[in-house]
């Protein structure tokens, strides 16, 4: 009798543009591919942060699972909520001081979504792993020399906290604190178990 030939595990997509997503993803050791989602990130009317963050996370494994039917795809968003209203990423220097300005002395929740997608086996699942981020009373000169510093201006909220921005905070709250940068990985290597693919089994030595 012939021996079986082990079934060769799953490849793995990232689906997202996200440099500081690929970079944590890295952390896992694991081989995967990057495909860039094509999926309009345009809030719905009276949309809720979380729901807008859900959305878009599954929308975007969707989307790149159409083009990678054998594969497992990851696909994430973060909107910043300050009671109830979406905070995205603010694209410019004045609009990412009128940001900070706005959450000075406040508590932001960081809305991070994870979806893993796996067409061929119909493995779908959602999570969603929120961050409480308290922010000091912030002084016009700390917010101006903190944004000439660290230029966060495609981060959402203006503030990297793995960078300079945790001079910003009082203090983080988190089952998870690589939610906060844009990957929440325990999150991550739980539906990738469960999709099929464990990263401790895939990892190279």
């Amino acid at each position: 009798m012939a021996p079986m030939i082990p079934t060769p595990p799953p490849r793995l997509i990232l689906g997202s543009t996200s440099r500081y997503r690929r970079e944590l993803l890295m952390r896992l050791r694991v081989p995967f591919e990057v495909d860039s989602p094509r999926v309009d990130e345009t809030p719905l009317a009276g949309e809720a942060p979380a729901a807008l963050a859900e959305r878009l996370a599954l929308a975007k494994a969707r989307e790149v699972a159409v083009r990678h039917a054998d594969a497992v795809v990851i696909g994430s968003d973060q909107v910043a909520d300050l009671d109830g209203t979406p905070i995205g990423k603010p694209g410019g220097h004045q609009r990412a001081v009128e940001q900070l300005r706005s959450m000075s002395g406040r508590t932001v929740v960081f809305q991070t979504a994870l979806a893993v997608v796996r067409p061929a086996t119909g493995f779908e699942r959602l999570l969603r792993v929120p961050v409480a981020v308290r922010f000091r009373a912030l002084g016009d000169a700390e917010i101006e020399a903190y944004l000439r510093a660290e230029q966060p201006y495609d981060c959402a909220g203006s503030a990297k906290s793995e960078g300079l921005g945790i001079a910003l905070l009082d203090a983080i709250e988190s089952d998870d604190p690589t939610a906060l940068i844009g990957l929440p990985l325990i999150a991550t290597a739980k539906l990738l178990r469960e999709a099929g693919l464990d990263v401790l089994l895939r990892s190279p030595g």
